[in-house]
C-alpha cells in the first residue's frame, strides 16, 4: 500500500496535503482498499465551512458507505467533479487523479494533530 510520507493523515483515514494556501485532501489508500470499488461520492459543498473532525462527504461501495471528515477546518474552494461521473478513479488513484476537495483552512496549525505516514500505518498495522 502506498502512503506518501509527505502527506498527514487523520485517524479516520483521509489524507491532507499543503497546496501553497489549501489544504487537498481525499481518502488513503488504506481505506479505498478496505472499502472495495466505489461506485458513489457525495461530495461537500462548495463555499461551506466545515469544523475540524466534522462529517464532509460519503464514499459508498459495493460493499459499505463510509462517512468523508474535515482534516481541518475551512471552506471548501473546489471539489473534484470527475468523481460524480466515475468514484472508482479513487481506487486507481487515491492521492492524485482522486482528490476529493480542497479547502482554504483556518488555522494550518491544526495540520500538526494529524498523523504522519509513518504513525497513521503503525495505528492500522500496515507493513
Amino acid at each position: 500500500m502506498n502512503h506518501p510520507s509527505n502527506y498527514k493523515y487523520a485517524a479516520t483515514h483521509e489524507w491532507a496535503i499543503v497546496e501553497g494556501d489549501v489544504v487537498v485532501s481525499g481518502i488513503c489508500d488504506f481505506a479505498q482498499d478496505a472499502l472495495g470499488d466505489l461506485v458513489y461520492i457525495e461530495l461537500p459543498e462548495v463555499g461551506r465551512v466545515y469544523q475540524q473532525g466534522e462529517q464532509i462527504g460519503v464514499v459508498e461501495s459495493v460493499k459499505t458507505a463510509s462517512d468523508i471528515h474535515a482534516p481541518v477546518t475551512g471552506t471548501v474552494i473546489a471539489v473534484n467533479e470527475a468523481l460524480l461521473e466515475d468514484a472508482d478513479i479513487i481506487n486507481d488513484d487515491p492521492y492524485n487523479k482522486g482528490w476529493i476537495y480542497k479547502l482554504k483552512p483556518d488555522n494550518m496549525a491544526q495540520l500538526d494533530s494529524l498523523l504522519s505516514a509513518a504513525e497513521y500505518m503503525a495505528q492500522n498495522n500496515i507493513a
